[in-house]
């Protein structure tokens, strides 16, 4: 199961297992339990803290990892946790283990301190990029708090089950068997609901900050290219962000990223963050904003207010919140969202095995989709607006050479179908016919690009038709001392790179704006 680089890998990790793990096996006698099997005996034999013992889940093939001195700390898999979850796996088998974690230390106290039984339970795709996260946090729980278990369960493999419960996006969590959440969770959030006192501490910490002399909103590739370059200057930088990495968190493969031939979003989010936190940036993750007050007077303070409630303030103020996908804005769109409605080919994808589907969008992001999703589900219909579709020529190759694809174009969605419970179809208008067709299917993907994140920032500053912030080629925009970088602002083109490169501009741009205002202040704090 494991290669040689895989097994080097893991033998090092393994290194600083301090408690004596099992991991207790239940398995049956098809090829998935074999390869189970096969995977804990290879792990075993990397370490003499590890021993494989048999078990009898229900869920088969399932394995526990639980400490040998205390049956208490233990996780489940339900399933073979690769791909994207072999990292959730390393990582349980060292917490387990007695290896300790890097959260922060505040936060394992309030995990230790939580009070009732919470029995977790996570479906996820191994292609899921947003799955490991939500993973990770719940075995972390399981393995701090007695009173705290979990489960994660390969939805690709348990597919009755994910049937009967009705599961149709991942990550989905389910707590003492009732639906608890889907999608991309860290876990400060988790806690925050099971804790109702976490918020309004969050919120008192948050509004003791002094003020900065560059406050960022938003941390995507914008947002953290501003905090390193504001941050290199010397001068109170802090980064306010609904979640570090933004809309890079959930982009599968990156092959035009200059000098790295090839990444993945999840990964380059964490490099990101790791790059800002080589330098003295306050990082206030999981913080969305909901208001902007902009000084007064030149010089004056500009305030963000917060979801919870705080407000932080800034001499300057650097906007990137990045954008979203966008919506059909059609009936029984939002009826069905996680119901057979997905924004997500990759993370979604393996749930619609041997299912119909269509994906909703003819440029890169759509045909993309639709080339992955042929190789899983049985069948894909393509519907794009336009005449043609807009993707790259060698894309468009691919897909013509799928045998399961069918391409609409001059189509216009008008409805998503279901039964109550789940997607049944979707019905187009012609363009050219003005005639109405029906599709019968079970998931629809909408690939149709982006939506600024701008809705809260109402009228305190200049916004293009579309939402975007209005920027010149310095990022500033209609406020003195406020700037703007990203895929929210006017900027043409919606890249990685381009925003790294325009969130060091708007940086810049602050320092040259204080350096005018008070020289002297800010040239001693550098």
């Amino acid at each position: 199961m494991l290669d040689a680089n895989l097994t080097q890998q893991l033998k090092a990790y393994l290194v600083n297992i301090r408690e004596p793990i099992e991991l207790v096996a239940s398995t049956g006698d098809d090829a998935k339990s074999r390869d189970m099997a096969a995977l804990l005996d290879e792990i075993a034999v990397l370490s003499d803290e590890i021993t494989v013992v048999r078990g009898d889940d229900k869920r088969v093939p399932s394995f526990l990892i639980r400490r040998a001195s205390d049956a208490a700390v233990a996780v489940r898999f339900a399933g073979l946790p690769m791909g994207h979850e072999f990292t959730s796996l390393v990582l349980a088998l060292l917490q387990v283990g007695g290896h300790p974690s890097r959260a922060a230390q505040g936060l394992l106290d309030q995990v230790r301190a939580l009070d009732g039984d919470y029995a977790f339970e996570t479906y996820y795709s191994l292609t899921c990029q947003n799955c490991p996260d939500v993973v990770q946090a719940l075995n972390l729980m399981a393995v701090l708090n007695p009173r705290v278990t979990h489960t994660a369960i390969d939805g690709a493999l348990f597919q009755s089950e994910v049937a009967d419960r009705k599961v149709m996006a991942v990550p989905t969590v389910f707590l003492n068997g009732e639906s608890f959440g889907q999608g991309r969770m860290e876990l400060e959030q988790i806690v925050a609901r099971l804790d109702t006192g976490a918020s309004a501490k969050a919120a008192a910490k948050l509004a003791e900050k002094e003020p900065f002399d560059v406050l960022i909103v938003g941390g995507g590739p914008a947002g953290a290219a501003a905090a390193i370059y504001a941050a290199r200057k010397g001068i109170r930088t802090g980064i306010a962000a609904e979640r570090f990495g933004g809309q890079v968190l959930d982009t599968m493969a990156i092959e035009n990223f200059v000098s790295v031939q090839h990444t993945e979003g999840p990964k380059l989010a964490a490099h990101l963050e790791s790059h800002v936190r080589q330098y003295d940036v306050d990082i206030m993750n999981l913080q969305r904003a909901t208001a902007l007050v902009p000084a007064t007077e030149v010089g004056g303070l500009h305030r963000v207010t917060l979801e919870n409630g705080a407000t932080l303030s800034g001499r300057t103020v650097i906007l990137s919140p990045g954008a979203r996908w966008r919506q059909m804005g059609v009936p029984g769109e939002d009826a069905y969202k996680n119901k057979g409605v997905a924004y997500c080919p990759h993370c979604d994808g393996p749930l619609f095995k041997g299912k119909r589907v269509a994906v909703i969008g003819g440029g890169n992001s759509g045909v993309e989709a639709a080339i992955d999703l042929a190789g899983i589900v049985a069948h894909v219909t393509l519907i794009e607006y336009d005449a043609d579709l807009r993707a790259d020529a060698v894309l468009q190759r691919k897909l013509a050479s799928l045998p399961n694809v069918r391409i609409v174009t001059s189509a216009l969605t008008t409805e998503v179908t279901g039964d109550g419970e789940r997607v049944t179809g979707l019905t187009y208008r012609d363009r050219n016919h003005d005639t109405l067709h029906e599709v019968a299917l079970e998931g629809v993907f909408v690939q149709i690009g982006l939506v600024p994140n701008t809705e809260w920032l109402g009228d305190a500053l200049a916004l293009s038709p579309r939402g975007e912030i209005e920027i010149d080629h310095r990022g500033h925009t209609s406020r003195p001392g406020i700037f703007a970088a990203g895929d929210a602002t006017t900027e043409p083109f919606k890249q990685i790179v381009v925003a790294m490169g325009a969130g060091s501009t708007a940086a810049l741009a602050a320092f040259d704006h204080l350096i005018r205002l008070a020289p002297e202040d800010v040239l001693a704090a550098a």
